[in-house]
């Protein structure tokens, strides 16, 4: 069975590399796909198989043939590249706009995120290992400052992790590099201190940076990332792996802040069980 790419630059190599073995159909599909993946991002196999002038049933074999379980699953290889590449959200909306010949109005956005985010909260419970969400709290309960970082997209969850901490008495410190002082901010984690870092595709550098030098120097570290196959993943001593909605290549943040929510309640109701333990101990109970 082949391996399914993981990203476009690698379905792009490989549809290049094995062209000559494909049908002649496939070949002219293959062709269509890499002539247009801003298209390919958004429209329907209906559309795409109109414009490629294959069957919708070419497109499915062509995604099987790579791997794939069907056209939906390549096809977000290819949103992934539009979102990496466009950061600017107003190019993004021009970019969808080309690719659908759709203006959907506020109204029906609303919709849009509001019944994708459900879909993910409803999954999250599931998709996070319970021992992973004990091991973490096990980090940040024996440490002695959690230092919480996130670059660009990411900050908001970051922010609201420390946030929180703060509000259940647990010493934090956001890394939000302020005046390019990062580097700095990250030499003052104390080998008593944990860090987590909150980071998604495309993964920002200082992300990276930040967690390296973690696990050089021995810090715990948390991740809560996209993917277990996340260069942070790698580097970390506990993983939480996140699927966040995604409405026209425009990702929340819902499930992450949803996770960072219940790690400090749940952290605050294992403080406050300790300090009953403690008071019963000294017979103050």
């Amino acid at each position: 069975m082949k391996q399914t790419p993981q990203d476009f630059s690698e379905l792009e190599t490989r549809i290049t590399q094995e062209y000559a073995s494909l049908s002649r159909r496939l070949q002219q599909t293959a062709r269509f796909l890499l002539d247009h993946p801003q298209e390919v991002a958004f429209a329907t196999v209906a559309k795409l198989s109109e414009q490629a002038d294959v069957t919708p049933s070419t497109l499915i074999r062509f995604a099987n043939s790579f791997g794939f379980s069907g056209f939906s699953e390549m096809q977000q290889l290819f949103r992934t590249r539009l979102v990496d590449e466009l950061p600017n959200y107003t190019e993004r909306i021009r970019a969808v706009r080309s690719a659908t010949g759709e203006t959907p109005d506020s109204t029906q956005l609303l919709w849009e995120f509001a019944e994708a985010n459900r879909e993910v909260l409803e999954q999250l419970p599931g998709r996070i290992d319970p021992r992973c969400l004990e091991q973490a709290l096990d980090v940040f309960d024996k440490a002695e400052i959690v230092h919480v970082m996130g670059a660009r997209r990411s900050f908001v969850v970051a922010s609201y992790f420390t946030y929180a901490l703060h509000h259940i008495d647990k010493r934090a410190c956001l890394l939000n590099g302020l005046g390019g002082m990062l580097g700095e901010q990250v030499k003052t984690i104390g080998k008593r201190d944990a860090l987590m870092v909150v980071s998604f595709s495309p993964y920002a550098e200082e992300s990276r940076e930040a967690a390296a030098q973690a696990k050089q120097r021995g810090i715990p570290l948390v991740v809560i990332t996209d993917s277990s196959l996340s260069p942070l993943a790698r580097l970390a001593d506990v993983v939480l792996v996140v699927h966040e909605a995604e409405v026209k290549s425009f990702r929340g943040l819902t499930a992450s802040l949803c996770l960072t929510q219940t790690l400090a309640i749940a952290l605050g109701v294992r403080q406050d069980k300790a300090s009953d333990r403690n008071d019963e101990g000294r017979g103050l109970a």
